[in-house]
């Protein structure tokens, strides 16, 4: 999931006269009111997403007294994005091919304080019986070659139409506070070039190591402290 921002508006006045400017999309313009209806679908399932999230925070915070989610982000891939991604895979411009193919339209990103809640949390959600799982990808336990870290999983969410229940895929991604930092700058970077490029690129890497060791020496001290919570 690219960095973005929370609300993002899509299929206005000014892209849509840009898109017809271009004829190679003519059959992707002719699908404009299909497209708007899917992605008001695909926002639909990121609200059914984000609230499971908020509430099982609720439900910590009141069981055990602590919130394991710092915040809850959400976004919607953008048209551009949408279009790059389907000449990439050589794939037809439709509403249908979209939801068909692309499992990351819709995209919510949980941060949490500590890497043994984004387990807990992954866990929460899947056992609920309205969530199937599509695909799971651990880059915690097997990070990327550049040190990215992040539990992600494709689910599909019901959403409650006037008249039918639809499911949709949304794209969760579970990670740290720091982990979250560190795809920020290591997004700022990714496109860098120049003669130091690849020495930052070097050192993002090292520190991608550093925070994850951060992480796991900050959860063994709340673990401490909630033992000596416990013996009082």
């Amino acid at each position: 999931m690219a960095e973005a921002g929370a609300n993002e508006i899509y299929f206005d006045d000014g892209f849509m006269e840009n898109l017809m400017a271009n004829e190679s999309i003519g059959k992707f313009i002719e699908q404009g009111e299909a497209f708007r209806t899917l992605m008001a679908y695909y926002k639909c399932a990121i609200m059914e997403v984000e609230t499971k999230f908020n509430v099982l925070n609720e439900d910590f915070s009141a069981e055990y007294d602590r919130n394991p989610i710092e915040t809850v982000k959400t976004r919607l891939k953008s048209p551009e994005s949408i279009i790059e991604k389907l000449q990439r895979k050589g794939l037809p411009f439709s509403a249908e091919s979209i939801e068909q193919n692309l499992s990351d339209i819709a995209g919510v990103r949980v941060i949490c304080a500590f890497p043994e809640d984004i387990y807990l949390l992954s866990e929460c959600l899947l056992e609920q019986d309205d969530i199937r799982l599509i695909r799971r990808k651990d880059y915690i336990a097997e990070p990327k070659p550049n040190g990215y870290r992040s539990l992600h999983l494709i689910v599909e969410v019901p959403i409650f139409l006037h008249n039918e229940k639809r499911f949709m895929k949304v794209e969760v991604q579970l990670r740290t506070i720091a982990m979250d930092f560190w795809a920020s700058l290591e997004h700022a970077i990714y496109y860098k070039k120049g003669h130091n490029a690849e020495e930052l690129r070097a050192e993002l890497k090292e520190c991608a190591e550093t925070s994850a060791a951060l992480d796991l020496r900050m959860q063994d001290i709340r673990a401490r402290l909630d033992e000596d919570d416990d013996s009082v």
